[in-house]
Formats: structure tokens, sequence, C-alpha cells
């Protein structure tokens, strides 16, 4: 099997998943990783960590993408992501290293039920209390930005997951969110890669093409092709009426719950 033209397509997806929806892809990327290292016979005790490490090194790239497409439109609500990014960025470090302490079928469940439990929230329209208060300040936010960004590296994912509730909740308009989630996954996805390669980088059972936790061949083949297909994805979601996009951005988590949860 090519498992290049397998990391090429990943990348292209993930990546118009990104710009589309904000969530940086990780929730496309860590499943199909799982699949195609063991296809590939990778040491069982490393695969997950192996998965999640590489997701967060690819949402880099795919962040700076779909980030850059965003500003340009106006969309991203940058005070809130200065205030969040410390906390994002450091959150993510200690992320990375309590993924070590939780077995990987325990991570799945958990993610899984969050992404129904996000899936019915965005389907019912439902904002709780929180619709009518509005953004915490800086401390608020930077704490918030911890846990965000602990829960995503955990998970391998770029925050959107997280982030985009969070905003919407608070009464911030889908587009805007989405945005901002994009631009918040950066400091996630630099602290987690770090945290997971730093983590793995004496593992034994480490393939030879690793640095740490992070796969160099599968990084690569994800990351030359979601650079392009970020762009189409924001394309899509300033074209998308707002309720469209919490439609679909609702009914990618159900599949992806599902997934995790079912194992």
């Amino acid at each position: 099997m090519d498992y290049l033209l397998i990391y090429l397509l990943l990348g292209c997806f993930s990546g118009f998943v990104a710009g589309l929806f904000g969530i940086g892809g990780g929730m496309v990327i860590v499943p199909i990783l799982i699949f195609s290292f063991k296809a590939q016979h990778i040491h069982p005790s490393i695969i997950t960590h192996l998965a999640i490490g590489t997701s967060l090194a690819c949402i880099i790239v795919t962040s700076l993408s779909a980030v850059w497409a965003q500003h340009k439109r106006g969309a991203v609500l940058w005070p809130v992501v200065k205030k969040m990014a410390f906390g994002l960025f450091a959150g993510s470090i200690v992320g990375a290293q309590i993924a070590h302490l939780i077995p990987a079928r325990q991570l799945e469940i958990i993610i899984g039920l969050f992404a129904l439990l996000t899936a019915a929230q965005m389907f019912s329209g439902w904002k709780g209390k929180l619709g009518h208060v509005p953004l915490p300040q800086s401390t608020g936010l930077s704490v918030a930005g911890s846990g965000i960004g602990a829960a995503s590296a955990i998970f391998g994912i770029g925050g959107g997951t997280f982030t985009v509730p969070y905003l919407t909740l608070h009464g911030v308009a889908m587009t805007q969110a989405v945005a901002s989630a994009s631009a918040c996954g950066l400091p996630i996805a630099l602290g987690g890669a770090v945290g997971f390669m730093w983590t793995g980088w004496h593992d034994i059972n480490l393939p030879k093409e690793a640095w740490g936790f992070v796969h160099l061949p599968a990084f690569i083949g994800i990351s030359i092709t979601s650079l392009f297909l970020a762009k189409l994805g924001v394309k899509m979601a300033h074209q998308l009426p707002a309720a469209t996009l919490k439609k679909l951005f609702a009914g990618l988590l159900v599949v992806v719950g599902v997934h995790f949860i079912v194992g």
C-alpha cells in the first residue's frame, strides 16, 4: 500500500475541513493515522500517541494557511485570540504530558462523548445562560485557553471543537468563531507538537522516521496538500449560511463521536 498517497489525500480532506469548520482537521487525521500506523505494524503501545503528536504537527501548517485566509477576510477576533494564546500554548504542553497517563481507549470514549454533546448543542441551537454573558476579560480568557489547550493536545485536535462552542456560547457569530478558532489552533498545535516530541523522544518502540511522537512522512505528506485545501474551506465557510454551517459542523461531530465510542 502506498502510504504517502494516503497522507496526501488525508491532507486534502483535513485542510478543507480545517478551513470550513475551524477545527484544525485533527478529528479526521487522528483516526485515519491510527488505521495507517496499524497497517504498517508500528508497535501498538505508541500508535495512539504517534497519531496525536503527528496530528498536532500537521495542524501547525494547516492553521497557518487557514488563519491567513481568514485574516484577509477580517473575520478573526484578534484581541480575543491574543488574550487566549498563552493559555492555549501552555495548556497544550501540559496536555501532552497528561496524555501519557490516560489509556487510549478511555481517551477515545471521552472525546466521542464530548463530540456528541457538542453536536447536540449545535443542532438544537441551545445557548443556555452563557448566551447572554459577554466574553470574560484577559484572565478569564487565558484560563479558558489553558483548559482548551490541554484538552486539545490530549486528543490531537486544533481546539476548534472546544473553541467554537465556547465562543458561540458567549454570543460570538459563527463565522467569527470559526475564524478565531483557526487562529487559536496555532498555539495549541505548537505547544502540543513540542510536548509530544519531547515525551516520545527516547521511546524504544519508535520507527526510525519519527521525531518523538511525530511521524515525519505523515507530517510532510499531510502538510503539503492541506495548505491548498484550507483556503478552499475558508472560502466555502464565508459562502454558506450560518445555520447551514452549524448543521454541517454538528454532523461532522456526530460521525467522529460515534467512531470514537464504537472504536
